[in-house]
């Protein structure tokens, strides 16, 4: 049955504040977002005079429409994790560091090299900390360069990466996201918008090129070149047979198969210009992507030996499972965004208000990136804060006036909520990358947080910059600018 939506006022917005306040006091999303989507269905049944068992129905109805909507999504996500899981097997990913251990004779090209090796494995930050760690560790101890820096590094080139690359799980977790008819064009239009992505990559290689560190992360430096080498404790299995290509051509055959798979689907080989064939169904593209890259890794590891047919099943499984977690998140955000958007009018509470308020929009992007990266901070998932606030950002735009908006204030929040992850200590990607380094912790959380954070406020002028109808891409160039300069000033500091 079609449910039509019911105005319900001031309760309309008590969903999405009760999941969000929750997740700020408790750190944990799941039950936050569930109890987000619960309230907004009593409120429905309450002002729709039906029955208490149809709280559930309503949720669970929900909750099917929007797995049935992003069915593609949700393989795509599995075989990307399970291409994930065989490539960090394969041993490619040793084969690159012991390949760049030959070649390095210098600080400034292990650290371009780590930060490669980062740009590389795109597809997934979780993936990626642990193996850029893990490879380029025993590196960095053989040139004096601290722990923490390597830490950093990874850190930096993990979620930043992976925000603004159109083939990986993050890009199509934000268009699923995103009320709009084209989620993926939507996505593609804010990658300019991302200054903070854009902002932390510049910065790394900045620092990789020149070695201008600052704060704690200096002190740190200083530290290791006075230190007697570290015992290597590269805990890889070294008697793997992998080789560089065996990293490099799945995940090249993945972004090519997915490229051409979405003109594919999209009619561009009948007659479809490509820019509207590629958006057409994009998600189904990166799925054949994803399903190529599957097969290329299968003829290129078994027929060598690389790994027995039990453990490429067992690695394609087990691959499979790790989606779960996330995919939970966006099941619920999703379902959340639709109880809101279809059924309780919360765009419609939510326009009349900001009308009410005459509140000028230029301040939108700035207010949404310094929310976004306090909530991220707070609860430590980039996911988590852009599932809670893409569907109130979407409504919000929605008012009169505030339209041209919706791409600048998108960026904002999911540039906000990359930082808030990126130095949060109770980050899954903070961890790892410590773990991959085999840093302490909290050496890593506070060498990094001034770095971060720097990035931050340079990005919190940019944004308001954009908000005030300055063009993008000066804005980005004007950001730079600053940076760059506020890098060379703190490098002087002792």
């Amino acid at each position: 049955m079609e449910l039509q939506m019911i105005e319900t006022g001031f309760f309309s917005i008590l969903p999405p504040l009760i999941a969000i306040v929750l997740a700020l006091i408790t750190k944990e999303v799941y039950f936050s977002l569930f109890l987000g989507l619960t309230s907004g269905m009593v409120i429905y049944t309450i002002f729709a005079g039906e029955s208490f068992i149809a709280i559930f129905t309503h949720m669970f109805d929900m909750m099917c429409s929007k797995i049935s909507a992003n069915a593609y999504m949700i393989i795509f996500l599995a075989l990307l994790w399970a291409v994930v899981v065989l490539v960090s097997k394969s041993g490619g990913s040793e084969a690159y560091g012991r390949w760049a251990g030959k070649r390095l004779k210098n600080k400034r090209g292990a650290s371009l090299a780590t930060a490669i090796l980062g740009v590389l494995i795109f597809i997934d930050d979780g993936f990626n900390c642990l193996t850029v760690g893990t490879i380029m560790r025993p590196i960095f101890d053989r040139f004096h360069i601290s722990r923490e820096k390597l830490a950093y590094i990874v850190d930096a080139t993990a979620a930043p990466i992976c925000i603004i690359a159109p083939v990986s799980s993050w890009a199509v977790a934000v268009a699923s996201e995103v009320s709009a008819e084209n989620g993926f064009h939507t996505f593609l239009s804010t990658i300019p918008y991302n200054l903070y992505a854009i902002l932390t990559i510049i910065m790394v290689l900045f620092i990789c090129l020149t070695g201008k560190d600052f704060g704690p992360m200096k002190k740190a430096e200083r530290k290791a070149l006075e230190a007697v080498p570290k015992e290597v404790t590269n805990k890889t299995d070294t008697k793997k047979k992998g080789r560089v290509f065996d990293l490099v051509l799945p995940i090249v055959v993945l972004i090519i198969c997915a490229i051409l798979g979405m003109a594919y689907v999209g009619g561009f080989f009948s007659g479809v210009p490509f820019s509207e064939a590629i958006g057409y169904n994009p998600t189904a593209g990166l799925t054949l992507g994803a399903f190529a890259a599957l097969v290329t890794a299968l003829i290129l590891y078994l027929p060598r030996k690389l790994m027995k047919p039990k453990e490429f099943i067992d690695s394609i499984v087990g691959g499979i499972g790790s989606i779960v977690p996330p995919m939970l998140i966006l099941i619920l955000s999703w379902s959340l965004g639709g109880v809101c958007r279809e059924m309780i009018g919360t765009g419609q509470f939510i326009s009349g208000f900001l009308n009410s308020v005459n509140l000028p929009f230029g301040f939108l992007p700035f207010l949404l990136f310094v929310v976004a990266a306090l909530m991220s901070f707070s609860m430590g998932t980039s996911w988590g804060t852009f599932g809670l606030l893409i569907p109130i950002v979407t409504m919000i735009c929605a008012v009169e006036g505030a339209a041209p908006l919706l791409i600048p204030a998108l960026g904002a929040t999911l540039a906000g909520s990359v930082y808030g992850d990126h130095c949060s200590p109770i980050s899954d990607t903070t961890i790892l990358s410590s773990t991959g380094a085999e840093c302490v912790h909290i050496r890593h959380v506070e060498t990094q947080l001034p770095y971060a954070t720097l990035v931050a406020v340079v990005c919190a002028v940019g944004y308001l910059m954009i908000g005030f109808k300055l063009n993008v891409w000066i804005s980005i160039v004007i950001s730079i600018a600053i940076l760059i300069a506020l890098l060379l000033i703190l490098n002087k500091k002792k």
